[in-house]
């Protein structure tokens, strides 16, 4: 707990200092932020709080917005999710706001209670505010929604997981995959999650998101995740791994079925349809940190979740012209029979989204060896793995020597439109 309160800090102060800048005041209503007691099976000791706006609709639907590592009910009530708060005032939805007490204020989404279904912890809390909240305003059923942001947006991706016969669709602000941060030694932090190292193909992730439910059948939320490409916290690559999980789990090919630029710097690629309101929905923002929302997301989420309706079938549909680009895989690079005392590689690419790639080169032959990886002008490493060595200043060339985890590295790219195949050599080193 020590070394994530160490890295959340270092993370939460710039957060802290936006959301000091974008907080206002509450709506002016009688409407306001309200501690609730005595809401069920609560093993973690989670504070809840709700919002039940001056108008609640016939049948509303119900939110759950969750807070950061070091938040609160009442800091993200004002701050990052001011917009919701808004549009519940016009849509008449409910919204619960649980709140974390042990010390760092994050939610547990590492141990093995926390991610089994009914397992206890935290999501047991929050599954027994949903329950409250449903019975108390006649929430529609249906349309019971979750978001969250950072450690809330992790939170979002485990309860979307381990309950999808609850949740019809999240929206998670600088996630990882549910079950990454996954740990068995009481650990609350899991770096190589956190760096964006843990890399698994998609039915891998698919697969143990469904563990985590008891291998439940039925559909799954539709989901929308937002990261930031400068992310130094949960780094960039989680963003991929992501949505390899939610394209699994929804059968889904991760080469998206449509992409576009809503705003200046976003990406945004769906899977699975090209509405707004598509199975997955990824949204990368270049060059941001672990500082999102940033003024203007929110509004999209509320028009993916399908919150901008008050369940008449009247909904403020979001306007965008999406520019659809088609996505191809380069083929693998072939790989030889090594050269007596040399070492051969091949190239293969993981995982691809909007804006990058996951890719990995396996070396054979000689166990001294020197691997140079090419890439192609724009691509540029942005993170890599499993290896001594160094890419350049520019990040379009990278040597590799092996550092006792096997012959295989992997790396991650910004593709910038060119999914060409690197260039891979390997010498006997």
């Amino acid at each position: 707990m020590r070394r994530l309160l160490t890295a959340v800090l270092a993370a939460v102060l710039p957060i802290a200092a936006a959301i000091a800048l974008i907080a206002v005041a509450q709506p002016a209503s009688a409407a306001t932020l309200t501690r609730v007691t005595d809401f069920g099976s609560n093993p973690s000791n989670l504070n809840m709080y709700t919002y039940v706006p001056d108008r609640v609709a016939a049948r509303p639907a119900l939110l759950v917005a969750i807070h950061y590592c070091t938040g609160s009910a009442s800091a993200v009530f004002n701050g990052y999710a001011h917009d919701y708060v808004t549009a519940a005032d016009q849509y008449g939805y409910v919204i619960v706001f649980p709140e974390a007490t042990r010390s760092g204020q994050c939610f547990d989404v590492s141990s093995p209670q926390a991610l089994t279904r009914g397992g206890g912890s935290d999501p047991v809390g929050i599954l027994s505010m949903v329950n409250y909240a449903k019975q108390r305003y006649n929430v529609d059923a249906s349309r019971v929604f979750v978001t969250g942001f950072s450690s809330g947006a992790m939170m979002t991706n485990v309860l979307a997981a381990e309950y999808p016969d609850v949740f019809a669709a999240g929206s998670a602000f600088m996630g990882v995959p549910a079950g990454c941060f996954a740990t068995t030694d009481g650990s609350s932090w899991n770096s190589q999650c956190a760096n964006g190292q843990l890399i698994k193909t998609a039915q891998q992730w698919g697969d143990q998101a469904r563990q985590m439910n008891g291998g439940r059948s039925g559909p799954y939320p539709r989901m929308q995740l937002w990261h930031g490409t400068a992310d130094d916290t949960l780094r960039y690559p989680n963003f991929g791994e992501e949505i390899k999980q939610w394209t699994n789990l929804h059968g889904l090919s991760q080469t998206p079925s449509a992409t576009d630029q809503p705003q200046s710097g976003w990406t945004r690629t769906r899977y699975g349809g090209t509405g707004t309101q598509p199975p997955v929905e990824g949204i990368s923002v270049q060059g941001a940190g672990h500082s999102l929302p940033q003024n203007g997301m929110v509004p999209y989420a509320i028009a993916f979740l399908g919150l901008n309706s008050t369940g008449s079938g009247t909904s403020t549909p979001t306007t965008t012209t999406p520019t659809t680009t088609t996505t191809t895989t380069p083929p693998p690079t072939t790989i030889t029979t090594p050269p007596p005392g040399g070492c051969a590689a091949a190239y293969a690419k993981t995982a691809e989204w909007n804006v990058g790639f996951n890719g990995q080169v396996t070396v054979s032959g000689s166990n001294n060896w020197v691997l140079t990886v090419t890439f192609h002008a724009p691509q540029k490493v942005i993170g890599s793995w499993n290896y001594t060595g160094t890419w350049d200043s520019t990040g379009y060339v990278l040597t590799a020597r092996p550092n006792g985890s096997g012959n295989v590295i992997g790396f991650t790219v910004e593709h910038g439109g060119n999914l060409t195949a690197p260039t891979v050599t390997c010498a006997a080193g």
